[in-house]
């Protein structure tokens, strides 16, 4: 794989309310945007998944940061009770909470701004994109419940592309619901035969070109 650009690895600290998160920033030089991660439940910024598509991304010169949005605490709380995954308030408030950080940053400030969210955290994305307003240039949903944004999915501005597995029917139904709901450019994307995690072979692949794709039109500095 050619890397036309040099390309700057960084661990950071997010600050959200009182807790500390982590999180992982990759920025090529001449960087034409920025993708902020909002992983799913009961995964975390190491996700090989978003990683893959992160990774693509980067290399079509796009800065990424993803961060784990729940402390290791909340994390092992959730494994036991579930909870928190479904909190689409709290990881919404993280998400946001990660846009601050890009505010703030120099370097990253002037970047227009895309979300990338899977399972729940593209809830998480879509109501941190309505709070933001056309802040947010798009935001690009994986596997996700959009429907779990409940009344934040009509005041959505930024362009969404709901990705969906064709056998992940359920999630696909959802999928389709919410499509009707949101207000903004829109459009729904079938991987076919691909089940909710996109481990067949080459779903994953065809999920990051989709997401790079979107991000390239919509987030042309």
């Amino acid at each position: 794989m050619t890397h036309h650009a040099q390309q700057h690895a960084v661990a950071v600290q997010l600050e959200a309310g009182r807790q500390r998160l982590n999180g992982d920033l990759v920025f090529p030089d001449a960087a034409r945007g920025i993708v902020v991660f909002a992983h799913g439940s009961g995964s975390s910024r190491r996700s090989p998944r978003n990683r893959f598509v992160a990774g693509q991304l980067n290399d079509a010169g796009m800065a990424t940061l993803l961060m784990d949005l729940l402390t290791r605490h909340e994390e092992q709380r959730d494994q036991w009770t579930g909870e928190l995954r479904f909190d689409i308030p709290l990881l919404a408030e993280r998400v946001e909470a990660a846009m601050r950080y890009v505010g703030e940053e120099a370097s990253l400030r002037d970047l227009p701004l895309g979300l990338f969210g899977a399972s729940t955290g593209a809830a998480a994305a879509l109501v941190a994109a309505a709070r933001r307003g056309p802040g947010v240039g798009a935001v690009v949903s994986r596997g996700g419940r959009p429907d779990l944004a409940g009344e934040a999915l009509t005041k959505v501005q930024s362009a969404t592309l709901l990705i969906v597995g064709g056998a992940d029917r359920e999630v696909l139904g959802l999928n389709e619901q919410a499509l009707e709901r949101l207000e903004c450019p829109k459009k729904l994307e079938v991987v076919p035969g691909a089940t909710h995690l996109f481990e067949e072979p080459g779903a994953l692949g065809q999920v990051a070109r989709l997401a790079r794709e979107w991000f390239r039109q919509r987030l042309a500095a």
